[in-house]
């Protein structure tokens, strides 16, 4: 049913001696491969091939080839792919508990005008960094886009708003915060990220030294963008020298509630790909099959941006309109760190050293104990805090305990903990 059936592939490049009899290996999980579709996940975490194709001639299909091909033989088995990082060590985050302005110590306020007067994109606002456009209330972030007639370097301008920065850059990780966006045709509230490379008059990090790239071979990041003209489209892209503004590179989906409720927004920036999400629902995937600095200039730190624009199209019955901010947090790859809790005690006794695989665990644990007769095992499991999350009945298999329909736990630390022939146990696991 797929009229281009080529535009699905994942290829390996070879290359062989001539003349002479030799064995070719093909490893899509160690290999380097090229995915035609940028877009295409890594070939062991897809179940839509249905052939291999070994071609030996000439990408036009002219070049004459005489080959000798003798005993091809798959092993049958494909490695499972190595996982994903788990993004779970917290490095950097705002939680906005503090009522009043901006914290300075974590963020500053971007407002010199680049040449010529105006913002890029035909923007009509002014950036401030009086508080009314930025402030902490109620543990919200609060930056507020006013149409109100405001003069500053010089130049007069009808609508003020804000541009953050934070101070704190970074490679790789996930960054995940919970908004609230504005409304009105002509509001373009972004959270993005830039190279710390860029430079940029007035940007917090060019005024620092570190401006040596222009835009976009400092590579852009767009998260969460909206435009209040196609009300409730939330919209991530990347920008890089092969494909900037109107970009190509770019997803969306649609959030009904975008501008009326909280959604968790997510970025995972991996060394091998982007990935923008949702409320956990992915709805874009940056992964060039050729990393190089024209497709590729996510290696290097890149810092946040908050900012609500006004388009030239605003509506004329605007006043004014926030984008609220509940948290935002930058995770590096790692298990979280957590404070050691109280050790479960059964009889005022533990007992430590077993052990539990897979570590971290999904739906399945494995616990293993030496020599125990027993048949059944009433396993208690609690929580970080010490609360009791769950008893379940746990079969024993040789040496081993068997827990079985772990999926409904959250993420996180849990201790479980038991008795065999009255003798007390405690071990401490991590869910994945």
């Amino acid at each position: 049913v797929l009229g281009e059936p080529w535009s699905t592939q994942t290829e390996i490049i070879k290359t062989i001696a001539l003349d002479q009899w030799q064995t070719v290996n093909f490893d899509f999980s160690v290999d380097d491969y090229i995915n035609l579709d940028g877009n295409s996940l890594p070939p062991t975490q897809r179940t839509d091939f249905n052939r291999v194709l070994l071609q030996v001639n000439g990408e036009n299909n002219n070049d004459r080839v005489l080959a000798y091909i003798d005993d091809f033989s798959y092993n049958g088995t494909i490695p499972a792919p190595l996982p994903p990082p788990v993004f779970e060590k917290l490095v950097w985050s705002d939680e906005f508990d503090e009522d009043g302005p901006i914290d300075s110590e974590k963020w500053f306020h971007q407002t010199q005008l680049p040449q010529g007067g105006s913002w890029f994109n035909g923007e009509i606002q002014h950036y401030t960094d009086k508080e009314d456009n930025a402030y902490v209330e109620d543990g919200i972030l609060k930056i507020v886009a006013k149409k109100e007639r405001f003069t500053d370097q010089g130049v007069t301008k009808d609508y003020t708003s804000a541009r953050l920065n934070s101070k704190y850059a970074f490679t790789y990780g996930k960054v995940e915060f919970r908004a609230k966006l504005p409304t009105g045709v002509g509001t373009w509230p972004a959270v993005w990220m830039l190279g710390k490379n860029i430079s940029e008059t007035g940007a917090y990090w060019e005024t620092k030294g570190f401006g040596t790239t222009g835009w976009p071979a400092c590579g852009e990041i767009d998260i969460m963008e909206h435009w209040g003209k196609d009300q409730n489209n939330v919209t991530s892209a990347t920008h890089t020298p092969s494909s900037f503004g109107n970009t190509f590179n770019k997803g969306a989906q649609i959030i009904a509630t975008a501008s009326t409720a909280f959604h968790v927004y997510t970025l995972e920036w991996t060394a091998e790909k982007i990935v923008c999400s949702v409320d956990g629902v992915v709805h874009f995937t940056y992964n060039p099959p050729v990393k190089d600095d024209n497709t590729w200039p996510f290696d290097k730190e890149q810092y946040l941006l908050l900012n609500i624009a006004i388009e030239p199209q605003i509506a004329s019955s605007f006043t004014s309109s926030a984008m609220e901010i509940d948290y935002i947090r930058i995770y590096e790859a790692g298990e979280a760190e957590e404070e050691e809790p109280e050790p479960v005690v059964l009889a005022n006794k533990v007992t430590y050293g077993l052990n539990a695989f897979p570590v971290p665990f999904t739906d399945r644990l494995n616990i293993s104990v030496n020599d125990v007769a027993q048949q059944k095992v009433v396993m208690r499991i609690y929580a970080n805090n010490g609360k009791l999350i769950k008893t379940q009945e746990a079969n024993m298999t040789g040496n081993r305990l068997i827990l079985d329909d772990l999926n409904a736990l959250d993420k996180g630390l849990y201790f479980i903990s038991f008795e065999i022939n009255k003798e007390p146990y405690s071990i401490k696991v991590f869910k994945q």
